[in-house]
C-alpha cells in the first residue's frame, strides 16, 4: 500500500511538472514569440511596407520632407513608455482615426491603413505601436487586454493633439474655422481588431467613458484570446484545450495579471452600442471566419459586416483596396463629419 501512495505521489508530482513545463512553454511560444524581432526593426518593416504598397513610399517621404510624420512618447498607467506615429491632416480637421496593429507588428506596418486615412480620406492619424511592439516598451505580448487600456489613452492623447487645432469648415462659398474636439474612428487589424473591440467595451462604461469616439472598424479579430489560442494548439500541435491551455491560462494570470477567458472581444462587444464595421476573409484560416458571424450577433446595432470573398487573414485591404477604402469611407461618413 504504501509503494501504491509513493508511486502515485510520485507520478502525480512528474504529471505536474511536465503540465507546467508545457504551460510555461506554451505561454512563452504565444507571448514571447521568436519572429516578435521582426516588430522591434523599423527599417525591416519600412522597406516590408514599400515593397508590398509601393504607392506608400512617395507618401512617406513627403511627409518627412515636411516633418509631418512624428514620433510621439506617453508613459501608460503601468510605468510603461509607448511610441505612436502620429500625422496631423494636410488641413486642419476634427476627424481622427487611431489605427491598431496585429500580432507581431507595429505602427509602421498600418501605414497602409494609414494611407487610407491620411491621404484619401483626409483625417488626423495616430498609429501606436502596442505593448512589446515597435518601439514601446514591454517583454511580452498581451493580446489586446491590457492593450486596451494602453489604447483609451491614445485615444484621449489623439484628442488633445488634434482637437486642440481649429478647423476649416466651408459652407457654400464661406469659409470659416471653427474650434471642437475630435471625431474620431478606432480601427484595428487582426489582435489589433481584437483590441479595438475590447476597447469598444469600455468606452461607454466604467471611467473611460470618451465621448469623442464615434466608431470602431475591427478587420479579422478574433472572439477570445482564449478561442484563438485553443484553435492553435489543436491546428499545430494536435492537442486538445484540457489541460494544458488551462495551465498557461493560470501562469498568464500570475505573470501578467489576465487571463485567456477574460481576454474576450465577445464579451466587449456586447456593452457597445456605438457603430461597427465587422471585415473578415473567407478564406481567413488563422482567426477562423465563424468568429466574425459570432461577434457580429454579439454586438447591438448598429453595425455593419462584409465578408471579403478569397480573402485570407488581414488580407483583405490589399486584395481589395479600392472597395475597402470605399466601404470604410462610407461607414465612418455616417458618423464622422
Amino acid at each position: 500500500m504504501k509503494k501504491i501512495l509513493k508511486y502515485s505521489l510520485i507520478s502525480l508530482i512528474v504529471l505536474c511538472t511536465i503540465l507546467l513545463c508545457g504551460g510555461y512553454y506554451m505561454l512563452g511560444h504565444a507571448l514571447k514569440p521568436d519572429d516578435l524581432a521582426r516588430a522591434r526593426n523599423i527599417e525591416t518593416s519600412y522597406e516590408y511596407m514599400f515593397n508590398e504598397y509601393p504607392e506608400l513610399k512617395p507618401w512617406v517621404d513627403s511627409l518627412q520632407t515636411v516633418g509631418a510624420l512624428r514620433n510621439l512618447y506617453i508613459d501608460n498607467d503601468r510605468g510603461e513608455k509607448l511610441h505612436a506615429l502620429y500625422i496631423e491632416g494636410a488641413q486642419p480637421t476634427r476627424k481622427t482615426a487611431v489605427i491598431v496593429h496585429g500580432y507581431t507588428d507595429n505602427s509602421i506596418r498600418m501605414l497602409n491603413i494609414g494611407y487610407l486615412y491620411n491621404r484619401q480620406l483626409k483625417y488626423n492619424v495616430l498609429l501606436p505601436d502596442l505593448h512589446g511592439h515597435g518601439m514601446s516598451e514591454g517583454a511580452a505580448i498581451q493580446m489586446g487586454w491590457l492593450d486596451r487600456l494602453d489604447v483609451l489613452q491614445w485615444t484621449a492623447t489623439a484628442d488633445e493633439l488634434f482637437g486642440r487645432n481649429n478647423e476649416i469648415v466651408t459652407v457654400g462659398d464661406s469659409t470659416y474655422e471653427r474650434s471642437s474636439g475630435t471625431e474620431m474612428v478606432v480601427h484595428g487589424i487582426s489582435m489589433g481588431a481584437a483590441t479595438t473591440m475590447m476597447v469598444s467595451g469600455e468606452v461607454e462604461h466604467g471611467i473611460y467613458q470618451q465621448p469623442f469616439i464615434k466608431c470602431f472598424v475591427e478587420d479579422c479579430g478574433y472572439t477570445s484570446v482564449w478561442d484563438e489560442f485553443r484553435g492553435e494548439l489543436k491546428a499545430q500541435y494536435g492537442l486538445p484545450a484540457f489541460p494544458l491551455l488551462h495551465v498557461a491560462s493560470w501562469l498568464c494570470k500570475q505573470e501578467y495579471e489576465w487571463d485567456f477567458r477574460e481576454a474576450s472581444a465577445l464579451n466587449q462587444v456586447k456593452k457597445c452600442s456605438l457603430p461597427m464595421f465587422f471585415i473578415h476573409g473567407d478564406a481567413d484560416t488563422y482567426v477562423p471566419t465563424w468568429m466574425v458571424y459570432e461577434l457580429y450577433d454579439a454586438k447591438p446595432e448598429p453595425k455593419e459586416l462584409w465578408i471579403v470573398p478569397g480573402a485570407a487573414h488581414a488580407e483583405s485591404y490589399k486584395d481589395y483596396p479600392q472597395e475597402y477604402t470605399e466601404r470604410v469611407k462610407n461607414f465612418v461618413e455616417k458618423y464622422i463629419h
